[in-house]
């Protein structure tokens, strides 16, 4: 806020001075001398017109239109303030003509209107414009130096009272309202993105728009015809001054005008920015085979006007940006290899996928596991991998970059080895004890073993072998192990793949849950298809073995309390609760080869073929049991 106030203020004193002059004549001095007006003027508009060209050749490096554009303003200004100069009175021309009076009225016009169009959003492809703009520019302040110094028509006419009369009047109140009009939009533009130079534009067109008016109400020579002089002075210089102290601030020329280049200009400028710094990477990659990258340094210093000193920063920035990067790029090596070390990966999938993960960061990475006692990788940058404190195999790892990354790469790399194998173990052990949904609920939450439960409605499936003791006594062990081996065979996958959880095997029997412990909206379906195509399965095998006996299978939904349930030395999961109960006196109901459901688990089917059996009374229940025997079911 005060440094608001302080611009304003700035603003405000031209204005209030220009009003005192005017409003009071006789404080309105009259100060006429050629020679100093020559001189001052004449040194005042070359400065301004530096300023104006080192705009326009950072817009034509930058290739940016809304800088090129306000570049013509200040060179429009300042050209003719460098015209009015040289058609100075008494000094190269005889006496006062046109071309001195009108000189800085014209090229503040002819500035308005660039500055107004400088303020708008502009067309991709504006910058075609300098091809055509500059050189017409040029012409015409040629011509009217010319025809100013050599005392031509129509410049030749004599002098007039103020240096603005008649219609051009209303031509020079016009400029005054575009200079504030953009001014406005460009501070617009810097509450977004604030910037140093671009306050100094906002400030120079407000200051612009003051000199035109009073250019246009002072009588010449007097002090308020001298205050333009200085205010357009002061407006130059703002722009002139705020530019250095950015390049002292940031010490480059090369970034000074990027305030005010449009939104796609600057953009491109980041991109050049950023390739720049990657080609300096790239190259600072290839010095280790003996390249050159200061080379390439010298280059980006010429390229973006950097300094020795700049480039000599540049250089070690790029050098720590490449450490960074290479760091990066390991430790997220290392970080993928932790990702693929988690339990379930087999052991040639971790092993390959892992190396493919590390050779890009850490190189030529090669992997050798122990064979007959003798590990498949030696020499003497090879790191031992591990399984259970026991050597397992070796890992080559160029010997490049810091020794701890090697090291922790070799630790990561047993981690995962050990987890493969264990894994491996689990598959063969603990998996084949129980169903895999209860075993991965466990290995994802070992909370769930704890004892206890929850009630869910689940469809539970019992099925048994008809006259199975009857068989046992008249045939060997051995046929009743085989037989339980290729029913079960054939009926547990016909569960699982169903998304099924076998809770129990009791001799013949077995007990599946559906929609515990995962979720499962259409369990009821999934648990009639698994037993119809349980029957199917052992229908095939049973057809081979006219003795053997033949599943029967009964199905019921409703509520159940499903958990852990048993003592802290030995436990199992479970359900318990009368849709259990009943599944299983279903099950007692059905015949051999058939599927007998409850009337909750019927109701929840589409498109199923049932024989319905009535209301059945079953055992150690009151109330009856609605039952169906299901023929086919929709797929």
């Amino acid at each position: 806020m005060p440094r608001a106030v302080v611009w304003a203020t700035h603003l405000a004193l031209p204005l209030a001075g220009l009003w005192l002059l005017l409003t009071r004549p006789g404080a309105d001095l009259i100060m006429q001398h050629h020679q100093t007006h020559f001189w001052l003027v004449l040194i005042v508009a070359a400065v301004n017109i530096a300023v104006g060209v080192a705009m326009s050749v950072a817009a034509r490096r930058r290739q940016d239109g809304r800088l090129f554009l306000v570049s013509l303003v200040f060179l429009a200004g300042a050209g003719f303030l460098f015209a009015h100069a040289l058609a100075t009175p008494k000094v190269l021309v005889a006496h006062p003509n046109a071309g001195f009076d009108m000189a800085m009225a014209v090229g503040l016009i002819i500035g308005s209107v660039l500055a107004l169009v400088s303020s708008m959003r502009l067309p991709a492809g504006i910058t075609r414009w300098q091809l055509a703009l500059r050189p017409l520019l040029a012409i015409v302040l040629f011509a009217w130096v010319v025809l100013s110094v050599l005392d031509l028509p129509p410049l030749n006419r004599q002098t007039q009272v103020r240096d603005v009369e008649g219609p051009m009047v209303f031509a020079s109140y016009a400029a005054v309202v575009l200079y504030l009009v953009a001014a406005v939009r460009f501070y617009l533009r810097y509450r977004r993105a604030p910037g140093v130079v671009l306050m100094s534009v906002v400030t120079a067109f407000a200051l612009l728009a003051e000199a035109m008016l009073a250019v246009t109400l002072a009588d010449k020579w007097r002090l308020s015809w001298w205050e333009w002089h200085l205010i357009l002075t002061a407006a130059f210089l703002f722009v002139g001054y705020s530019a250095y102290v950015q390049y002292r601030r940031e010490g480059s020329a090369a970034g000074l005008f990027d305030g005010i280049a449009v939104a796609e200009t600057t953009r491109r400028i980041r991109a050049q920015y950023e390739t720049a710094l990657e080609e300096l990477v790239t190259a600072l990659q290839e010095s280790e085979a003996g390249g050159r990258p200061e080379r390439l340094a010298a280059r980006m210093a010429a390229r973006f006007g950097l300094t020795e000193k700049q480039a000599e920063v540049l250089d070690r920035a790029a050098a720590a940006l490449l450490a960074e990067r290479d760091l990066s790029g390991r430790l997220g090596a290392l970080v993928t290899v932790g990702e693929q070390a988690r339990v379930g990966a087999g052991e040639e999938e971790f092993l390959r996928s892992a190396v493919e993960a590390v050779r890009p960061s850490f190189g030529d990475v090669e992997i050798g596991l122990v064979s007959g006692g003798v590990v498949g990788v030696t020499g003497t940058d090879v790191l031992p991998l591990t399984v259970k404190g026991k050597t397992a195999g070796g890992v080559r790892i160029p010997a490049t970059g810091r020794p701890e990354l090697r090291a922790t790469l070799a630790n990561q790399l047993s981690i995962g080895l050990e987890n493969s194998r264990l894994y491996g173990e689990l598959s063969t052990l603990f998996r084949q004890y129980m169903s895999p949904d209860v075993a991965a609920a466990l290995l994802a939450d070992p909370d769930q073993a704890a004892l206890g439960g929850q009630l869910v409605d689940v469809t539970a499936l019992f099925a048994d072998l008809r006259g199975f003791t009857t068989f046992s006594e008249a045939v060997e062990p051995g046929e009743i192990v085989e037989m339980l081996n290729r029913y079960h065979g054939v009926a547990v996958p016909c569960i699982l793949d169903n998304g099924g959880t076998i809770v129990q095997f009791v001799g013949d029997a077995l007990l599946a849950l559906f929609n515990a412990p995962a979720r499962q909206d259409d369990h009821e379906t999934r648990a009639v298809r698994a037993a119809l195509q349980m029957q199917d399965a052992v229908r095939v095998i049973s057809a081979g073995h006219p003795g053997w006996p033949r599943f029967r299978v009964g199905a019921n939904t409703g509520p159940a309390l499903v958990g852990n349930i048993g003592s802290e030395l030995l436990r199992g999961f479970n359900a318990m609760g009368d849709a259990v109960n009943v599944a299983a006196r279903l099950q007692t109901i059905a015949e051999p080869g058939q599927v007998v459901i409850g009337g909750a688990t019927f109701d929840a089917l589409r498109e199923v073929v049932a024989t319905p059996l009535g209301d059945l009374e079953v055992k150690g229940r009151r109330q009856t049991v609605r039952a169906y025997v299901v023929e086919t079911l929709a797929s």
